[in-house]
């Protein structure tokens, strides 16, 4: 399997996506998109507390997505918080409006849990119909600027202590790199969360943060980049930042054949980033007509003004893009997942 960007636009993807965009754009298709959604709310489901990125995003889309869907409904958000947004996840699937009235937004994660056996997942992520992603943005591992560890190859040689919230991504990163790559992190979870693991490494508790976005970083310990408190070890992604072209992707470090898709595997979903979605069955040229909507408001002055004074970065992904995206981790064959879920002692 290759879960990669070029991947992304298969000819099968590319024909599906030309027909739904060519059904939203004929005449009587938006004709009836548009007496359908005029005078309507749509409902959008944030699965996490208010404040954090995922709402974030969320909130500012909706507010200048809303204008380029087809006879204009209103958007009004609601936090649905619980299980890392597997409450909201699950309550989009099974119970949410499929006319086209209900939008949601859940973890990147949601499709690779869903394969590695999570049993709080009561959907296939592969069902919902995806509309889009505003930030397409990498993880990293990071070690604090006082152990000297500048390169990921020295913590080979050195015990290091990572900092995680739980068992996800933030310990899964060091564990995959330990069984895979010979590293020696010490795992130590039970924070609450990323602001934990900070002040851990301003105390000397942890060496390393096992992960956190580069936008994340950015915007919120730029004094951090700027006087090199912290070395990146590694980014996870499908690609190189621009930001960090020296820094290697996990997925490039195994010489493993099977290693490395497994890797490969565990770094696709931060081209998820922060999705919007609708649940199973809603009418195919609904879908259209909020994809194109979503790629629309991606370009919108006033949209992208928004972002810039809210400090946060634009990377988009369209939704054809997604939906491929989350069928490949999906569809990911056994032999990886195998190797992936032995490497995060899952059983």
């Amino acid at each position: 399997m290759s879960i990669t960007r070029s991947a992304l636009l298969s000819a099968s993807a590319s024909v599906l996506a030309a027909g739904l965009a060519g059904l939203a754009s004929t005449p009587a298709a938006a004709q009836a998109v548009e007496a359908f959604y005029k005078g309507k709310t749509i409902d959008l489901t944030i699965g996490y507390s208010a404040g954090g990125g995922y709402d974030l995003y969320a909130r500012i889309v909706a507010r200048h997505m809303a204008g380029h869907i087809p006879g204009k409904p209103a958007i009004v958000p609601r936090n649905m918080t619980g299980g890392g947004s597997r409450v909201a996840a699950n309550y989009m699937y099974n119970v949410a409006n499929k006319e086209g009235l209900a939008i949601a937004t859940a973890d990147q994660s949601l499709a690779l849990s869903q394969v590695l056996g999570e049993k709080a997942i009561k959907l296939d992520a592969s069902k919902f119909n995806y509309i889009g992603n505003p930030i397409s943005d990498n993880n990293t591992t990071s070690s604090w600027h006082t152990t000297g560890v500048t390169r990921w190859e020295q913590a080979k040689e050195k015990e290091l202590s990572l900092g995680a919230t739980g068992p996800n991504t933030s310990a899964w990163y060091g564990m995959a790199m330990n069984a895979m790559l010979g590293t020696k992190f010490k795992i130590i979870t039970g924070y609450p969360g990323g602001n934990d693991v900070n002040l851990a490494l301003e105390k000397g508790e942890v060496d390393v943060r096992g992960s956190n976005s580069w936008s994340s970083w950015k915007g919120t310990r730029p004094h951090w980049l700027a006087e090199k408190k912290i070395n990146i070890l590694v980014q996870i992604g499908l690609k190189r930042d621009p930001d960090l072209p020296n820094v290697p992707l996990l997925m490039e470090l195994p010489t493993n054949p099977d290693d490395k898709a497994a890797l490969r595997l565990l770094s696709a979903p931060t081209t998820i980033g922060r999705p919007l979605f609708m649940p199973p069955g809603v009418p195919a040229d609904r879908v259209a007509a909020l994809r194109e909507a979503f790629d629309k408001t991606m370009k919108d002055a006033a949209f992208i003004d928004e972002i810039k004074k809210s400090k946060l970065d634009l990377l988009p992904v369209s939704g054809a893009e997604l939906q491929k995206i989350v069928e490949d981790i999906v569809a990911a064959p056994p032999k990886v997942v195998a190797r992936l879920k032995t490497a995060l002692n899952l059983k």
